[in-house]
């Protein structure tokens, strides 16, 4: 009866996706869920359908939610079909002179009862088909024992055919990963085949694999949740592997435990929207799009829940209506991992459909997911990044560089497709913090100490001219951001990047006067933007402003060094840029990009931030390495003629920076610069260095009583920026009084303030 069944349900095709071949079943019209472990029926009519269609990889069983395995289990069973294949067809194992020698009627007849068994079995059930062979061997040896003349020479013959047979099958991968636990085997117990097939659960309206393996002898080390709200939470494990140094990053998000009839709904709901997706005009206001979506979703599952008699309380309904939109006009499980805070970067290596998702965690730095990638997925988000940014991405424009805002989140894209990456669309994703990096929170992180939080506050309060420098992921521009919330708000700021990662609209509603401009990426050719040069020099006709700028890669180095000599004594102008150290940033200034040597002395600061790693190579930690000073007497070579002066450098036994003689000395030309120009602090370096100081205190109070007290939102840039109007309206006070903002008679002020304000808040 149910061999009836099964031929009358169920079809198949082959579909080429992303360079392999895939093998879809449809089982909508079952009566049960698919399943090669469970059922001897299913793992027939696979095999069945692979011995026709030899080159398949992967293979779908498509119902409410598609179940995939993946190429290691469909391998399995493509080595069973091509033994049962070559057995049959090749070695005809069947036929009389393969079976006998002699003509023994009643033996042929049984030796093939034999075969047949065998070859019947083997598609069904290759383990128990194993056994059976194994238990005809042993008899056929036995009798061997007994046998002389013609017809020991008949069985011999028998013998090595059911030998031969033997040794196909323990060659095969499905026999030999099955032997581990075959002592516990008995006949027709098909649970073996629960170790070794185990689909990766695939919602009908997403292709991305949620991979459901928990790799082997793997120990827990962590599990947390992503809460975006109430209905959408999203469950990590991180597993330590013993052979492998990667933690591994599994993530379980609320589509993949989803009940039967809500896969029913979201199914019927997304085949309604895909009708009506968003015009590429439309994603340019992707907050706006992304909630009138979310409203449509929320009314078309209501209706369609009561279409289908099925119960929706209102928490559902949401949670559906998230998921909804999440894989319709958005970015799928690529938006769950945006929303851990424990992650900086997302890689999606080329070719995504073969490869897992790796993320860099705070705490477990490398992660390999239990996430793999489709190819119909990432074309759907290249092409949405192509709306978003307005850029091509395509074979004559191979890069893309853009962002990605979600409410809270943001992040940077990266992206290169055929020729410059041949295996396809490759994705790097780095995520900014929802709120900007400020110095406390680098002091509690270690990155910085409060003497270099003070110094650099002093720094942005001085209008210097500054660049941070360090290499890809060293916090380069995480710690510019965290210097432009030390510009008094009272300050018009313009930022220039070309990719947006600076927290500008942060600012903007902590009330800073902030204009951003967005200008050409140096790896573009041709574009409507305006260039990053044009966007500089523009920024000097904008009136009395701070300028800072996302990252100096290319020819714009020029005009950041015009506006450097420009706004040198009126406001900070700052920049990120890559470079090792003073020097490094030097010769990447003036020998790869062509600013004269004359020019970079309008640097006064460079603040040089890089990983540094521990012993085992296992663990890396942000650090501000060095804050030197560039002098101004050389001609010729800055690093032979003393032009680099450090003013505090790393010490990696005491992990913190630590002041050089020539700060605590009072011989920072930099420094004594600012002093020059300030009443009182002129030839007054105690005055000047109590200053900075002050500035450290009040930093490193602020992490203290954060600590102390759980009240970690005194980190943030809101509080920052009010702690920092409050010092800057005491100091004024205590000059009004005393001349000068002393830090015996300001802290004592500003601290009675800051405990004032915690208990009313």
């Amino acid at each position: 009866m149910e061999e009836e069944v099964k031929s009358s349900f169920f079809s198949h095709e082959v579909r080429r996706e992303g360079g392999e071949d895939v093998l879809y079943i449809d089982y909508s019209k079952a009566p049960y869920s698919p399943s090669l472990a469970d059922s001897p029926e299913t793992m027939e009519s696979v095999i069945d359908l692979l011995i026709e269609n030899p080159n398949v990889s992967r293979i779908v069983f498509s119902q409410e939610k598609n179940y995939n395995y993946d190429f290691i289990e469909t391998s399995y069973l493509l080595e069973i079909a091509g033994i049962y294949v070559h057995l049959l067809k090749q070695e005809k194992i069947l036929s009389y002179n393969k079976l006998i020698l002699n003509n023994n009627e009643m033996e042929f007849s049984r030796r093939y009862n034999e075969v047949f068994s065998f070859l019947y079995l083997l598609k069904k059930d290759p383990v128990l088909a194993y056994f059976e062979l194994r238990k005809y061997l042993l008899s056929a040896k036995a009798s061997l024992n007994h046998s002389q003349g013609p017809s020991k020479m008949d069985l011999l013959n028998y013998v090595n055919l059911l030998e031969k047979i033997m040794n196909l099958l323990l060659e095969s991968n499905l026999i030999k990963s099955a032997s581990k636990y075959f002592s516990d085997y008995q006949r027709g117990d098909r649970s073996v085949y629960y170790k070794l097939f185990k689909p990766d659960i695939i919602p009908n309206f997403t292709f991305t694999r949620l991979v459901a393996d928990v790799p082997i002898d793997a120990e827990i080390v962590d599990e947390y949740e992503i809460r975006n709200n109430d209905y959408d939470v999203s469950e990590v494990t991180i597993l330590k592997q013993k052979e492998e140094s990667k933690f591994f990053y599994y993530l379980s998000p609320p589509e993949n435990s989803l009940d039967e009839e809500h896969h029913l709904l979201l199914n019927l709901a997304r085949n309604v929207l895909i009708e009506h997706q968003p015009k590429a005009e439309e994603f340019t206001d992707t907050e706006r799009t992304r909630q009138v979506f979310f409203n449509i979703s929320k009314d078309l599952i209501r209706d369609l829940g009561d279409a289908k008699k099925i119960k929706l309380d209102y928490m559902t309904i949401n949670k559906l209506a998230t998921i909804l939109v999440r894989h319709t006009i958005g970015f799928g499980l690529i938006e769950v991992l945006l929303q851990d805070k424990n992650l900086q970067d997302i890689s999606l290596n080329a070719p995504l459909y073969k490869v897992p998702i790796y993320v860099k965690h705070n705490d477990y730095d490398e992660c390999t997911t239990n996430i793999l990638p489709s190819f119909e997925d990432s074309n759907s988000w290249a092409a949405k990044f192509r709306m978003i940014s307005g850029r091509p991405l395509d074979e004559s424009n191979p890069i893309l560089d853009t962002q990605l805002e979600i409410g809270n989140m943001r992040s940077r894209i990266a992206i290169i497709q055929n020729p410059l990456s041949p295996d396809g669309l490759a994705y790097s994703i780095r995520r900014h913090r929802e709120s900007p990096w400020t110095l406390p929170l680098f002091i509690q992180n270690k990155m910085i100490n409060p003497l270099a939080a003070g110094l650099m506050s002093f720094f942005i309060d001085g209008a210097r001219t500054l660049l941070v420098a360090g290499t890809r992921s060293s916090g380069k521009t995480s710690l510019l951001g965290s210097l432009m919330l030390e510009i008094n708000p009272k300050t018009r700021v313009i930022t220039v990047e070309d990719s947006l990662e600076l927290p500008v609209e942060y600012m903007r509603k902590l009330d800073y006067n902030i204009l951003r401009m967005k200008v050409r990426s140096a790896l573009l050719k041709t574009t409507a933007e305006v260039s990053a040069d044009d966007g500089i020099r523009t920024s000097l006709r904008l009136g009395d402003s701070s300028l800072i700028v996302g990252e100096v890669r290319s020819v714009e180095a020029k005009a950041l060094y015009e506006a450097m000599r420009v706004g040198a004594l009126a406001n900070v102008v700052a920049g990120t840029i890559h470079g090792a150290s003073p020097y490094g940033v030097y010769d990447r200034v003036v020998n790869d990009l062509g600013v004269p040597a004359t020019s970079f002395k309008a640097t006064d600061i460079i603040a040089v931030a890089n990983p540094i790693k521990s012993a085992d190579g296992l663990h890396s930690w942000r650090r501000l390495l060095e804050i030197s000073e560039i002098r101004k007497h050389w001609e010729k070579d800055p690093l032979e003629e003393k032009g680099f002066v450090d003013l505090m450098k790393y010490n990696v036994e005491k992990d913190e920076l630590e002041p050089s003689d020539d700060l605590i000395n009072g011989e920072s030309e930099v420094v004594k610069d600012i002093a020059s120009k300030v009443k009182g602090w002129s030839g007054n370096w105690d005055a000047v260095y109590d200053n900075v100081l002050l500035r450290a205190k009040i930093k490193n109070e602020i992490v203290k009583i954060a600590e102390k007290k759980n009240r970690l939102d005194i980190l943030e840039a809101k509080f920052n920026t009010l702690s920092n109007h409050h010092f800057h309206r005491i100091s004024d006070d205590v000059i009004k009084e005393i001349g000068l903002p002393l830090a015996e008679r300001v802290f004592p002020v500003w601290q009675e303030w800051l405990n004032n304000w915690i208990k009313k808040n």
